[in-house]
């Protein structure tokens, strides 16, 4: 029984099957991780939902911001586009929208010591943090009053948390640092609007990856990630990012997490 991480899919079914293939991923017997980002932008964004839904019980997946927005826009909070449009069209879209908003933010697992989420856990948040943080905001988005909910979302986050917030934008910045966090400074304050790889100039205006904040609170377990594939593959020993950059034709990465010896495994990608 095999443990396989898989990096940000965007809708590129082919490429996912390719690599599922080229690991011999068993549903029956193996468990695959989902860093998020399922669909929008590749062509085959429907058949990703429908090939995860049909083997849900052999999955552990983390909502990601492409996820999310599919969400608000089967609510009519955000406009659809090309991409994402065969899923809210398709007579299937109830049942797939409420299974994909009924998935955590945050996966641990105590044997694998590993914790995942999209964007990865804030330098402010631990893991007790994160885990109570996300329950809370996964209550939010399972709950009847979801629409209004994630529409309240969708507002300027803070880039702070702290207990003087009010609770709409404590749980801004809990949504927002799961799903959309690179940089930081050195207070740990998080920027969101940053896209490209570490450099020396953004080193220069104080910026850093989140992971590499002098501030950030320990966390013992592995930290598995997505969202930036400017980054692309990525490995300290402490944080693992697994977004590639697939849907920009380069690779979907898999790593099996349940052996010593971190290796990738990865096939070339296209837009579908």
């Amino acid at each position: 029984m095999a443990v396989w991480a898989v990096g940000d899919i965007q809708g590129c079914y082919d490429s996912l099957r390719k690599l599922l293939k080229k690991i011999k991923f068993k549903p029956k017997e193996d468990t695959l991780w989902l860093v998020g980002d399922l669909v929008n932008r590749g062509d085959k964004s429907l058949e990703v939902l429908e090939y995860l839904y049909s083997i849900d019980k052999s999955t552990k997946i983390v909502l990601g911001n492409h996820d999310i927005s599919l969400i608000a826009s089967y609510y009519g909070i955000k406009r659809s586009n090309p991409t994402i449009e065969p899923i809210l069209k398709s007579k299937k879209a109830k049942k797939l929208i409420n299974w994909l908003r009924h998935k955590p933010f945050v996966v641990w697992d105590k044997k694998l010591n590993c914790i995942m989420s999209h964007a990865g856990i804030s330098p402010q948040f631990d893991l007790k943090m994160a885990i109570k943080y996300a329950s809370t905001i996964e209550k939010r988005l399972q709950s009847s009053n979801a629409k209004s909910w994630l529409s309240s979302m969708f507002k300027r986050s803070p880039n702070f948390f702290n207990k003087n917030l009010s609770e709409l934008d404590r749980e801004r910045y809990i949504l927002s640092s799961f799903t959309r966090m690179r940089f930081c400074d050195n207070s740990g304050k998080l920027d969101f609007y940053q896209k490209g790889k570490p450099t020396n100039s953004k080193m220069d205006k104080g910026l850093k990856p989140w992971f590499k904040c002098p501030n950030r609170r320990s966390i013992k377990q592995k930290i598995i990630f997505g969202h930036w594939s400017t980054l692309g593959y990525f490995y300290n020993g402490e944080v693992l990012c697994l977004d590639s950059g697939c849907l920009w034709g380069r690779e979907l990465t898999g790593v099996r997490l349940d052996t010593k010896k971190v290796k990738a495994v990865q096939v070339k990608c296209g837009k579908s």
